[in-house]
């Protein structure tokens, strides 16, 4: 999540490489398919490190708060909009590559063709990826890293984390991040993590609003989300919606109707990938710095998406008690 302001990509090499080793320790058997951690998450073991979560999480919001937000905002006002839709499309469309490697990882050929073809349109006659012609023609843009193929091949989730500036993860996602980082072309080039980061965090704001104005306790709510949104990957849309259990204020507005997860779009331009003030992927934290693809931000912010109805739901709920 905050893994989506890339900043400073090396100086967490140690600790991916740290993670990655406990991640491929981890017991597990192999399996085609992805496996379902809900009880994992349901018997109290995701979050074995709370305190240290927490003071990390408390860290990188005051990071956020005085650095990465007017960084963030003085981009946005700077930028005409449509530069903005083109850097996103740019670096979502690098991360096309990853996503055909780990298809092939899991065994998915047929969206490895797919996805394959979405990357090589938009890379060619979308200009390098800035505009996102793929969407038009129906190539839609899937959500796989590495994370999700160690899941696939038996690997546990691990623990939850907050780790300093790259923000929610897990042992798994964490160690899985430096793959996703060698295989993304941006991290070879310098200065190209610092505009990601600053691109993410200026999506990201919606839902940063969002967590604050409607969460009882935005690091529960945080990271409920996250998990969840990791969950419903790993198991490709097929988690249990009633496992739900964020920590919402009754008080919040939550009713707005939820945004389509992807817009239609008529013709090519800049515009067609809208500004993600979103979630799948994605819950988010603020201290978004310039970091990897630990766990996309846009991951996190996708989350709330999904999570939305439910929101809604549970809001009404509470109102008739």
């Amino acid at each position: 999540m905050f893994t989506q302001l890339h900043p400073g990509k090396d100086r967490a090499l140690l600790i991916e490489v740290c993670l990655l080793t406990s991640a491929l320790l981890m017991p597990g058997c192999a399996s085609t398919e992805k496996r379902d951690e809900l009880s994992v998450y349901e018997a109290g073991h995701a979050d074995p490190y709370e305190g240290f979560n927490r003071s990390m999480y408390g860290f990188n919001m005051t990071l956020d708060k005085y650095f990465f937000k007017p960084v963030s905002d003085g981009y946005k006002f700077i930028t005409p909009d449509f530069m903005e839709t083109g850097v996103n499309n740019f670096f979502t469309n690098l991360k096309g590559i990853n996503v055909v490697l780990n298809d092939v990882l899991q065994g998915k050929f047929q969206q490895s063709a797919s996805d394959a073809g979405r990357f090589l349109t938009n890379t060619t006659v979308g200009v390098g990826g800035l505009f996102d012609v793929a969407s038009e023609v129906g190539l839609k843009n899937n959500v796989e890293d590495f994370g999700q193929t160690l899941a696939v091949w038996g690997v546990g989730q691990g623990a939850y984390l907050v780790l300093p500036v790259f923000g929610p993860t897990t042992i798994r996602d964490g160690g899985a991040g430096i793959l996703d980082r060698a295989a993304n072309p941006g991290t070879y080039v310098p200065g190209t993590g610092i505009l990601e980061g600053i691109n993410d965090r200026a999506n990201a704001e919606g839902a940063l609003n969002f967590i604050n104005e409607a969460a009882l306790d935005p690091y529960v709510f945080t990271r409920e989300s996250f998990l969840q949104y990791r969950r419903n990957l790993v198991n490709d849309g097929k988690s249990d919606s009633a496992s739900y259990d964020l920590d919402i204020d009754p008080t919040a507005d939550v009713s707005a109707e939820p945004k389509p997860k992807t817009p239609e779009l008529a013709q090519p331009s800049l515009d067609t990938t809208s500004k993600v003030e979103e979630s799948p992927a994605a819950s988010a934290q603020p201290a978004v710095a310039a970091t990897s693809n630990v766990t996309a931000f846009d991951n996190m912010l996708q989350s709330f998406e999904e999570a939305s109805n439910k929101l809604d739901q549970l809001s009404k709920h509470r109102r008739r008690k």
